[in-house]
Protein backbone atom coordinates (compact mmCIF):
# COMPACT_ATOMS: atom_id res chain seq x y z
CA UNK A 1 0.00 0.00 0.00
CA UNK A 2 1.55 3.77 -1.19
CA UNK A 3 1.94 5.66 2.07
CA UNK A 4 2.76 9.48 2.16
CA UNK A 5 3.74 11.65 5.39
CA UNK A 6 2.33 15.22 5.88
CA UNK A 7 1.99 17.08 8.46
CA UNK A 8 -1.79 18.33 8.55
CA UNK A 9 -4.61 16.45 6.72
CA UNK A 10 -7.00 18.00 5.58
CA UNK A 11 -10.50 16.26 4.68
CA UNK A 12 -13.00 17.59 2.27
CA UNK A 13 -12.50 20.48 0.34
CA UNK A 14 -14.91 22.52 0.89
CA UNK A 15 -15.16 26.41 1.71
CA UNK A 16 -14.05 25.26 5.26
CA UNK A 17 -10.83 22.57 3.74
CA UNK A 18 -9.97 25.28 1.63
CA UNK A 19 -9.66 28.21 3.39
CA UNK A 20 -7.95 25.68 5.91
CA UNK A 21 -5.54 24.37 3.46
CA UNK A 22 -4.85 27.84 2.26
CA UNK A 23 -3.71 29.38 5.12
CA UNK A 24 -1.39 26.25 6.18
CA UNK A 25 -0.15 26.08 2.76
CA UNK A 26 0.64 29.76 3.20
CA UNK A 27 2.39 29.28 6.38
CA UNK A 28 4.62 26.64 5.25
CA UNK A 29 2.81 23.60 6.54
CA UNK A 30 2.78 20.75 4.32
CA UNK A 31 -0.22 20.02 3.79
CA UNK A 32 -3.21 17.34 1.97
CA UNK A 33 -6.59 17.78 0.96
CA UNK A 34 -8.39 14.32 0.74
CA UNK A 35 -12.50 15.32 -0.76
CA UNK A 36 -14.90 12.36 -1.34
CA UNK A 37 -16.84 13.82 -4.73
CA UNK A 38 -15.48 15.07 -7.90
CA UNK A 39 -16.13 18.95 -8.04
CA UNK A 40 -17.32 20.68 -9.25
CA UNK A 41 -20.50 19.27 -7.40
CA UNK A 42 -23.82 20.49 -6.81
CA UNK A 43 -23.62 22.28 -2.61
CA UNK A 44 -26.29 24.08 -1.17
CA UNK A 45 -25.78 27.13 1.08
CA UNK A 46 -25.63 29.93 -1.60
CA UNK A 47 -26.80 32.47 0.60
CA UNK A 48 -23.14 33.76 2.31
CA UNK A 49 -22.77 36.62 4.75
CA UNK A 50 -20.02 39.37 4.52
CA UNK A 51 -18.11 37.68 7.98
CA UNK A 52 -16.63 35.61 5.69
CA UNK A 53 -15.18 38.02 3.71
CA UNK A 54 -12.90 38.68 6.01
CA UNK A 55 -11.82 34.30 6.70
CA UNK A 56 -11.57 34.78 3.14
CA UNK A 57 -8.77 37.69 2.56
CA UNK A 58 -6.57 36.11 5.17
CA UNK A 59 -6.76 32.95 3.79
CA UNK A 60 -5.96 34.74 0.19
CA UNK A 61 -8.10 33.24 -1.17
CA UNK A 62 -10.31 36.52 -1.94
CA UNK A 63 -8.92 37.66 -5.06
CA UNK A 64 -9.79 34.50 -7.26
CA UNK A 65 -13.14 35.04 -5.65
CA UNK A 66 -13.58 38.75 -6.55
CA UNK A 67 -12.97 37.86 -10.66
CA UNK A 68 -15.41 35.84 -10.73
CA UNK A 69 -18.38 38.22 -11.14
CA UNK A 70 -21.38 36.83 -8.59
CA UNK A 71 -24.29 38.86 -7.73
CA UNK A 72 -23.19 40.77 -4.68
CA UNK A 73 -25.28 40.41 -1.65
CA UNK A 74 -25.59 43.85 -0.19
CA UNK A 75 -28.49 42.77 2.97
CA UNK A 76 -31.17 40.71 2.83
CA UNK A 77 -35.09 40.80 2.80
CA UNK A 78 -37.77 39.33 4.84
CA UNK A 79 -41.58 39.04 4.07
CA UNK A 80 -44.51 38.15 5.87
CA UNK A 81 -48.06 39.15 4.59
CA UNK A 82 -47.08 41.29 2.67
CA UNK A 83 -45.25 43.73 4.74
CA UNK A 84 -41.39 44.02 4.08
CA UNK A 85 -38.58 44.02 6.27
CA UNK A 86 -35.42 44.74 4.89
CA UNK A 87 -31.48 45.19 6.20
CA UNK A 88 -28.93 46.72 4.55
CA UNK A 89 -24.90 45.54 5.94
CA UNK A 90 -23.40 49.28 5.12
CA UNK A 91 -26.13 50.44 7.66
CA UNK A 92 -25.06 47.68 10.47
CA UNK A 93 -23.56 48.76 13.84
CA UNK A 94 -19.73 48.67 14.28
CA UNK A 95 -17.04 48.14 11.63
CA UNK A 96 -16.49 44.79 8.87
CA UNK A 97 -17.86 44.36 5.31
CA UNK A 98 -20.81 45.91 3.91
CA UNK A 99 -21.53 43.33 1.45
CA UNK A 100 -21.03 39.57 0.19
CA UNK A 101 -21.94 37.36 -2.77
CA UNK A 102 -25.08 34.87 -3.62
CA UNK A 103 -23.02 32.00 -5.51
CA UNK A 104 -23.77 28.63 -6.74
CA UNK A 105 -21.78 26.52 -5.06
CA UNK A 106 -20.85 24.14 -7.60
CA UNK A 107 -18.66 27.36 -9.35
CA UNK A 108 -17.92 28.93 -6.19
CA UNK A 109 -16.56 25.76 -4.00
CA UNK A 110 -14.31 24.68 -7.77
CA UNK A 111 -12.46 28.39 -7.91
CA UNK A 112 -11.64 27.76 -4.35
CA UNK A 113 -10.57 24.46 -4.81
CA UNK A 114 -8.62 25.74 -8.32
CA UNK A 115 -6.78 28.53 -6.40
CA UNK A 116 -5.52 26.34 -3.48
CA UNK A 117 -4.11 24.00 -6.25
CA UNK A 118 -2.93 26.79 -7.95
CA UNK A 119 -0.85 27.84 -4.81
CA UNK A 120 0.70 24.32 -4.43
CA UNK A 121 -1.49 22.64 -2.12
CA UNK A 122 -1.96 18.85 -3.00
CA UNK A 123 -6.10 17.57 -3.33
CA UNK A 124 -7.32 14.12 -4.24
CA UNK A 125 -10.59 14.09 -5.41
CA UNK A 126 -12.93 11.04 -5.86
CA UNK A 127 -10.82 9.95 -2.93
CA UNK A 128 -13.11 8.43 0.30
CA UNK A 129 -11.31 8.16 4.00
CA UNK A 130 -12.41 4.41 4.84
CA UNK A 131 -10.22 4.47 8.02
CA UNK A 132 -8.85 6.61 10.61
CA UNK A 133 -6.18 5.60 13.53
CA UNK A 134 -4.58 7.77 16.30
CA UNK A 135 -1.56 7.05 17.94
CA UNK A 136 -1.49 10.24 20.51
CA UNK A 137 -1.44 13.24 17.68
CA UNK A 138 -0.18 11.47 14.82
CA UNK A 139 -3.27 9.48 12.59
CA UNK A 140 -2.61 6.71 9.61
CA UNK A 141 -5.75 7.68 7.34
CA UNK A 142 -6.55 5.17 5.22
CA UNK A 143 -8.14 6.24 2.12
CA UNK A 144 -9.72 4.52 -0.89
CA UNK A 145 -9.37 6.43 -4.28
CA UNK A 146 -11.40 6.18 -7.66
CA UNK A 147 -9.80 3.48 -8.99
CA UNK A 148 -10.03 1.41 -5.99
CA UNK A 149 -6.70 1.23 -4.97
CA UNK A 150 -6.06 2.14 -0.93
CA UNK A 151 -3.21 4.06 0.28
CA UNK A 152 -2.15 5.40 3.75
CA UNK A 153 -1.51 9.02 4.69
CA UNK A 154 0.71 9.80 7.99
CA UNK A 155 -0.20 13.54 9.54
CA UNK A 156 0.45 14.90 12.41
CA UNK A 157 -2.72 17.07 12.85
CA UNK A 158 -5.89 16.04 10.82
CA UNK A 159 -8.65 19.05 10.48
CA UNK A 160 -12.11 17.79 9.52
CA UNK A 161 -13.79 19.63 7.17
CA UNK A 162 -16.24 16.69 5.84
CA UNK A 163 -18.99 18.83 6.02
CA UNK A 164 -22.13 16.22 5.79
CA UNK A 165 -19.91 13.38 5.37
CA UNK A 166 -18.16 14.12 9.30
CA UNK A 167 -15.64 11.49 8.74
CA UNK A 168 -14.22 11.78 12.40
CA UNK A 169 -17.53 12.21 14.20
CA UNK A 170 -18.98 9.00 12.38
CA UNK A 171 -16.10 7.13 12.80
CA UNK A 172 -15.71 8.13 16.68
CA UNK A 173 -19.39 8.21 17.60
CA UNK A 174 -19.28 12.01 18.29
CA UNK A 175 -23.08 12.33 17.25
CA UNK A 176 -24.87 14.82 18.99
CA UNK A 177 -28.62 15.94 19.09
CA UNK A 178 -29.10 19.33 17.95
CA UNK A 179 -29.47 22.90 19.69
CA UNK A 180 -32.44 23.90 17.63
CA UNK A 181 -35.34 22.75 16.49
CA UNK A 182 -35.63 19.73 13.81
CA UNK A 183 -36.74 21.03 10.45
CA UNK A 184 -36.38 19.58 7.36
CA UNK A 185 -35.92 21.43 3.36
CA UNK A 186 -36.66 20.94 -0.40
CA UNK A 187 -34.88 22.55 -2.89
CA UNK A 188 -33.72 23.76 -6.70
CA UNK A 189 -32.48 25.64 -9.11
CA UNK A 190 -34.69 27.27 -12.14
CA UNK A 191 -33.36 29.25 -15.20
CA UNK A 192 -35.16 32.64 -13.86
CA UNK A 193 -37.27 33.36 -17.14
CA UNK A 194 -39.18 35.65 -15.46
CA UNK A 195 -36.73 37.29 -13.16
CA UNK A 196 -37.73 41.10 -12.46
CA UNK A 197 -35.37 44.41 -13.77
CA UNK A 198 -33.26 46.20 -11.64
CA UNK A 199 -33.04 45.62 -7.51
CA UNK A 200 -36.12 43.32 -6.98
CA UNK A 201 -34.63 40.76 -9.19
CA UNK A 202 -31.24 40.49 -7.19
CA UNK A 203 -32.38 40.48 -3.90
CA UNK A 204 -32.12 37.29 -1.72
CA UNK A 205 -35.55 37.62 -0.07
CA UNK A 206 -36.82 35.19 2.88
CA UNK A 207 -40.73 35.15 2.48
CA UNK A 208 -42.43 33.43 5.34
CA UNK A 209 -45.35 31.25 4.78
CA UNK A 210 -46.07 30.29 8.71
CA UNK A 211 -44.24 30.97 11.64
CA UNK A 212 -41.95 28.28 11.03
CA UNK A 213 -42.06 27.65 7.47
CA UNK A 214 -40.13 29.83 4.92
CA UNK A 215 -39.03 30.01 1.38
CA UNK A 216 -35.96 31.42 -0.15
CA UNK A 217 -35.23 33.45 -3.45
CA UNK A 218 -31.38 33.81 -4.33
CA UNK A 219 -30.94 34.91 -7.55
CA UNK A 220 -26.94 34.36 -9.46
CA UNK A 221 -25.14 36.61 -11.67
CA UNK A 222 -25.77 33.60 -14.73
CA UNK A 223 -29.23 33.37 -14.59
CA UNK A 224 -30.09 30.79 -12.56
CA UNK A 225 -31.87 31.08 -8.85
CA UNK A 226 -31.95 28.83 -5.98
CA UNK A 227 -35.84 27.85 -4.73
CA UNK A 228 -36.76 26.21 -1.29
CA UNK A 229 -38.85 25.97 1.67
CA UNK A 230 -37.66 25.13 5.27
CA UNK A 231 -39.84 23.98 7.67
CA UNK A 232 -40.71 21.14 10.34
CA UNK A 233 -40.55 17.64 8.98
CA UNK A 234 -44.64 17.09 9.88
CA UNK A 235 -45.42 20.55 7.66
CA UNK A 236 -42.95 19.04 5.09
CA UNK A 237 -44.52 15.62 5.05
CA UNK A 238 -48.04 16.60 4.58
CA UNK A 239 -47.72 17.16 0.60
CA UNK A 240 -47.94 13.99 -1.75
CA UNK A 241 -46.38 12.95 -4.88
CA UNK A 242 -42.44 12.71 -5.92
CA UNK A 243 -40.00 15.88 -5.12
CA UNK A 244 -41.03 17.70 -8.03
CA UNK A 245 -44.82 17.28 -7.56
CA UNK A 246 -44.16 18.48 -3.95
CA UNK A 247 -42.26 21.48 -4.51
CA UNK A 248 -44.76 22.59 -7.28
CA UNK A 249 -47.60 22.09 -4.64
CA UNK A 250 -45.14 24.17 -2.30
CA UNK A 251 -45.23 26.83 -4.47
CA UNK A 252 -48.79 27.59 -4.00
CA UNK A 253 -48.26 28.74 -0.99
CA UNK A 254 -46.12 31.64 -1.51
CA UNK A 255 -48.07 34.06 -2.33
CA UNK A 256 -44.99 36.19 -3.41
CA UNK A 257 -43.47 34.09 -5.69
CA UNK A 258 -46.10 31.88 -7.15
CA UNK A 259 -47.06 33.50 -9.86
CA UNK A 260 -42.88 34.04 -11.07
CA UNK A 261 -41.82 30.34 -11.10
CA UNK A 262 -45.47 28.51 -11.53
CA UNK A 263 -44.48 27.46 -15.36
CA UNK A 264 -40.80 27.44 -14.85
CA UNK A 265 -39.15 23.78 -15.29
CA UNK A 266 -36.73 22.88 -12.35
CA UNK A 267 -32.92 22.44 -13.53
CA UNK A 268 -32.75 19.39 -11.76
CA UNK A 269 -34.94 16.95 -9.65
CA UNK A 270 -35.35 18.86 -5.95
CA UNK A 271 -33.33 17.76 -3.08
CA UNK A 272 -35.18 16.79 0.01
CA UNK A 273 -33.09 16.88 3.55
CA UNK A 274 -34.45 15.79 6.80
CA UNK A 275 -33.55 17.42 10.41
CA UNK A 276 -31.01 19.53 8.75
CA UNK A 277 -29.43 21.11 12.06
CA UNK A 278 -26.40 18.98 12.67
CA UNK A 279 -24.45 18.73 16.73
CA UNK A 280 -21.46 16.68 17.94
CA UNK A 281 -20.29 16.01 21.68
CA UNK A 282 -16.65 17.33 21.29
CA UNK A 283 -14.76 19.59 18.66
CA UNK A 284 -11.11 18.51 18.73
CA UNK A 285 -9.19 15.34 20.38
CA UNK A 286 -6.00 14.73 20.47
CA UNK A 287 -4.54 14.70 16.54
CA UNK A 288 -7.75 16.10 15.37
CA UNK A 289 -10.20 19.33 15.35
CA UNK A 290 -13.47 19.39 13.28
CA UNK A 291 -14.72 22.20 11.46
CA UNK A 292 -17.94 23.66 9.11
CA UNK A 293 -20.57 21.34 8.65
CA UNK A 294 -18.57 18.71 10.42
CA UNK A 295 -18.75 20.21 13.50
CA UNK A 296 -22.31 21.95 14.05
CA UNK A 297 -24.68 22.92 11.37
CA UNK A 298 -27.62 25.29 12.43
CA UNK A 299 -30.87 25.82 10.35
CA UNK A 300 -29.90 28.01 7.37
CA UNK A 301 -32.71 31.13 7.85
CA UNK A 302 -29.77 33.35 8.86
CA UNK A 303 -27.19 32.16 6.07
CA UNK A 304 -24.63 31.32 8.35
CA UNK A 305 -23.31 28.36 7.23
CA UNK A 306 -20.38 28.67 5.08
CA UNK A 307 -19.45 31.76 7.52
CA UNK A 308 -19.14 29.67 10.26
CA UNK A 309 -17.74 26.74 7.83
CA UNK A 310 -14.87 29.72 7.05
CA UNK A 311 -14.38 31.29 10.60
CA UNK A 312 -13.74 27.24 11.81
CA UNK A 313 -11.69 25.89 9.08
CA UNK A 314 -9.38 29.61 9.73
CA UNK A 315 -9.07 29.30 13.31
CA UNK A 316 -8.37 25.67 12.70
CA UNK A 317 -5.64 26.37 10.88
CA UNK A 318 -4.20 29.11 12.68
CA UNK A 319 -4.05 27.05 15.75
CA UNK A 320 -2.36 24.24 14.32
CA UNK A 321 0.38 26.09 12.71
CA UNK A 322 1.06 27.02 16.59
CA UNK A 323 0.82 23.55 17.44
CA UNK A 324 3.63 22.31 14.84
CA UNK A 325 5.92 25.07 15.74
CA UNK A 326 5.52 23.58 19.20
CA UNK A 327 3.76 26.66 20.68
CA UNK A 328 1.15 25.61 23.54
CA UNK A 329 -2.40 25.59 22.23
CA UNK A 330 -5.06 25.60 25.06
CA UNK A 331 -7.86 24.19 22.24
CA UNK A 332 -10.58 23.90 25.03
CA UNK A 333 -10.22 28.26 25.62
CA UNK A 334 -8.94 28.79 22.09
CA UNK A 335 -10.93 26.36 20.00
CA UNK A 336 -13.98 25.77 21.35
CA UNK A 337 -15.29 28.29 23.62
CA UNK A 338 -14.52 31.09 20.74
CA UNK A 339 -16.35 29.47 18.31
CA UNK A 340 -19.03 28.18 20.88
CA UNK A 341 -19.44 32.13 21.24
CA UNK A 342 -20.55 32.49 18.20
CA UNK A 343 -22.91 29.92 17.71
CA UNK A 344 -24.61 30.32 20.88
CA UNK A 345 -25.64 33.97 19.31
CA UNK A 346 -26.93 32.53 15.88
CA UNK A 347 -28.53 29.93 17.50
CA UNK A 348 -30.69 32.53 19.89
CA UNK A 349 -31.32 34.24 16.50
CA UNK A 350 -32.82 30.91 14.99
CA UNK A 351 -35.11 29.62 18.29
CA UNK A 352 -36.14 33.35 18.52
CA UNK A 353 -37.30 33.18 14.75
CA UNK A 354 -38.79 30.25 15.09
CA UNK A 355 -40.81 31.52 18.29
CA UNK A 356 -42.23 33.93 16.42
CA UNK A 357 -39.94 37.08 18.50
CA UNK A 358 -37.48 38.26 16.14
CA UNK A 359 -40.22 38.10 13.65
CA UNK A 360 -42.12 40.71 15.48
CA UNK A 361 -39.04 42.88 15.57
CA UNK A 362 -38.36 42.69 12.12
CA UNK A 363 -41.75 43.70 10.84
CA UNK A 364 -42.61 46.01 13.21
CA UNK A 365 -43.85 48.93 11.71
CA UNK A 366 -42.60 51.48 14.28
CA UNK A 367 -39.12 50.00 13.87
CA UNK A 368 -35.75 51.11 15.74
CA UNK A 369 -33.12 52.28 14.36
CA UNK A 370 -30.59 51.64 16.56
CA UNK A 371 -32.20 48.31 17.49
CA UNK A 372 -32.15 47.36 13.91
CA UNK A 373 -28.61 48.28 13.42
CA UNK A 374 -27.28 46.52 15.94
CA UNK A 375 -29.60 43.45 14.37
CA UNK A 376 -28.09 44.19 11.38
CA UNK A 377 -24.41 43.43 12.16
CA UNK A 378 -25.63 40.25 13.59
CA UNK A 379 -26.85 38.88 10.57
CA UNK A 380 -23.95 40.16 8.58
CA UNK A 381 -22.14 37.60 10.84
CA UNK A 382 -19.87 39.55 13.03
CA UNK A 383 -21.61 37.29 16.21
CA UNK A 384 -18.36 37.89 18.19
CA UNK A 385 -18.98 41.97 18.56
CA UNK A 386 -19.63 42.07 22.89
CA UNK A 387 -19.69 45.62 22.10
CA UNK A 388 -23.49 44.93 20.30
CA UNK A 389 -25.82 44.89 22.58
CA UNK A 390 -27.37 42.01 20.69
CA UNK A 391 -25.02 40.19 20.89
CA UNK A 392 -23.67 40.79 23.98
CA UNK A 393 -27.04 40.46 25.50
CA UNK A 394 -28.78 37.88 22.87
CA UNK A 395 -30.41 35.46 25.05
CA UNK A 396 -32.73 37.66 26.35
CA UNK A 397 -32.58 41.51 24.57
CA UNK A 398 -35.06 39.58 21.50
CA UNK A 399 -37.37 38.33 24.14
CA UNK A 400 -37.67 41.59 25.87
CA UNK A 401 -37.94 43.77 22.85
CA UNK A 402 -40.16 41.53 21.13
CA UNK A 403 -42.66 41.76 25.01
CA UNK A 404 -42.54 45.79 24.51
CA UNK A 405 -43.91 45.65 21.16
CA UNK A 406 -46.65 43.04 22.15
CA UNK A 407 -47.53 45.54 24.51
CA UNK A 408 -47.04 48.94 22.38
CA UNK A 409 -49.55 47.01 20.21
CA UNK A 410 -51.62 45.94 22.75
CA UNK A 411 -52.27 49.56 23.87
CA UNK A 412 -52.96 50.95 20.39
Amino acid sequence: MKKENVDVLVIGAGPSGSVSAAYLNKHGINVKVVEKTKFPRFQVGESLIPRCMDNFEEAGLLDCLMEQGYEKKYGARFIKDGVHGCFDFSKKYGEGWDWTWQVPRDHFDKTLTDEIIRQGVSVDFETEVTNVEFNGTDSFTTVKHKDGSESQIEAKFIIDSSGFGRVIARQLGLEASPKIAKHGSIFTQVKDINRPEGTEGTLITFEIIETEVWFWYIPFSNGNTSIGFVGPMDWINKFEGNKTEVLEQMMKTSPYYYDQFKDVPYLFEPYKVENISKNVTKLFGDGFVLTGNSAEFLDPVFSSGVSFATETGLLAAKLAVKQLNNQEVDWQADFVDYIKDGVDVFSTYVKEWYTGNLQKIIFHKNENPVFKEQICAVLAGYVWDKTNPFVKKHNRLIRNVAKLIEMEENMS
